[in-house]
């Protein structure tokens, strides 16, 4: 990429995220897995590759008029997990983010969407208090036979690890991108399904207010999943489950920065981004925009 030049007057994220606070606010950590990708992807090289476009964003968002640069922030880099197969990356995951000092909200980028179940596995001995939102085109309730694939993060939670469905929100749900079984099996356990459609219909804002209001009734954190996937191809051309008629970014950004202002709001995942396949960075733009935005809600708990 092009250097840019610097303006003492515009700061930039990628300055933000260098600022090593001992005692941050916001925690950023790259997880680089993707050997459990049901389709071949690199998404291992996305967390490295997504800071590279900070310096692109600057830290003031002009709609809420929200400059986010004094929020202390911490950034501990990447896990050392890229080489790790499907069925030792989990438990390597699981430990890391347990060791992981305590801040009022952690950015996890991805990575593909198997790490979303370790992570949030980590986050409460009893997952019975704990709510998971998923941003998804998918269900992610594909069958564990064969190992803990990126097509199977929700059924492993609820099957083997105790989260009850009814714990699990997801949002953004596409057509012709799940099979009837898989949403049977979600209407069975509990999940609450909001598809794509019903977001078009009542906003993203409320869809989102709904599933946080609900889970912070219940639960003690809550912990959300972006997949990059929801969003229409056109923004996330190097998503390999995107499909047409996803959402548009700034209905995603949205959602997001709800999620990041609410207090119950722990950890935030931005997953499925293959890096080796955006020449243009035009996923990456778009997933750095999200991630930051998430800080611009993050802001409003100040």
């Amino acid at each position: 990429m092009t250097p840019i030049a610097r303006d003492p007057l515009w700061p930039r994220a990628d300055m933000w995220l260098a600022g090593e606070d001992p005692e941050p606010d916001i925690m950023v950590v790259g997880v680089p897995s993707s050997t459990a990708s049901l389709s071949p992807s690199r998404a291992d090289l996305t967390p490295g590759a997504v800071r590279e476009r900070l310096p692109r964003f600057s830290t003031y968002h002009s709609e809420y008029q929200v400059d986010f640069g004094d929020i202390p922030v911490a950034d501990i880099g990447n896990w050392a997990v890229s080489e790790l197969g499907m069925n030792e990356m989990p438990a390597a995951v699981e430990e890391l983010a347990r060791h992981l000092p305590d801040t009022p909200l952690t950015l996890f980028l991805g990575g593909d969407n198997a790490i979303t179940r370790p992570l949030v596995k980590a986050r409460s001995e009893e997952l019975i208090r704990v709510g998971v939102i998923t941003f998804d085109a998918h269900h992610d309730v594909r069958s564990l036979v064969g190992g803990p694939s990126n097509g199977s993060p929700i059924r492993g939670l609820v099957e083997e690890d105790g989260l009850p469905g009814a714990n699990i929100h997801q949002i953004g749900i596409h057509s012709f991108a799940n099979s009837a079984q898989y949403r049977a099996y979600c209407d069975k356990v509990g999940i609450s399904v909001t598809t794509l459609r019903q977001v078009e219909e009542i906003g993203v804002e409320d869809a989102v207010g709904n599933a946080l209001t609900s889970l912070a009734e219940r639960c003690d954190t809550i912990y959300v999943d972006v997949d990059i996937d929801v969003l229409d191809r056109a923004f996330a051309p190097a998503c390999p489950g995107a499909q047409p008629g996803g959402m548009t970014v700034r209905q995603l950004a949205n959602g997001v920065r709800l999620c990041g202002a609410h207090p119950k709001v722990s950890a935030i995942d931005f997953v499925e981004v293959d890096a080796s396949v955006d020449p243009n960075g035009l996923t990456l733009d778009s997933m750095a925009h999200l991630v930051l935005t998430a800080v611009v809600g993050f802001a409003a708990r100040q």
